[in-house]
């Protein structure tokens, strides 16, 4: 079953469930019998955190085509700010 929406100009906004690809284009208002057009909404799919879902699509291409190294990535050195005591020693 589906959850199909339609707008009455009368009463607003209705929800009908009826099996999928049923829906006619208009449909009755069950408050006025007044004709309603179908309305089209995005369907209500469940959000999720950016980062999951960037982390189920590389998962995802990856079954079909594998990102491949040819070598181990080069880690970068941090470089740590100098000691503020060490700052009046003098330099070699």
């Amino acid at each position: 079953m589906a959850v199909y929406e339609y707008l009455c100009p009368r009463c607003g906004r209705f929800d009908v469930r009826l099996p999928i690809g049923t829906a006619p284009a208009a449909r009755d208002c069950p408050g006025c019998a007044s004709d309603a057009p179908r309305v089209f909404s995005p369907p209500n799919l469940p959000r999720m955190r950016p980062a999951l879902s960037a982390a189920l699509g590389r998962e995802e291409r990856s079954r079909e085509a594998p990102e491949v190294v040819s070598d181990i990535p080069r880690q970068r050195r941090r470089r740590r700010p100098p000691h503020p005591a060490l700052a009046h020693l003098p330099k070699p």
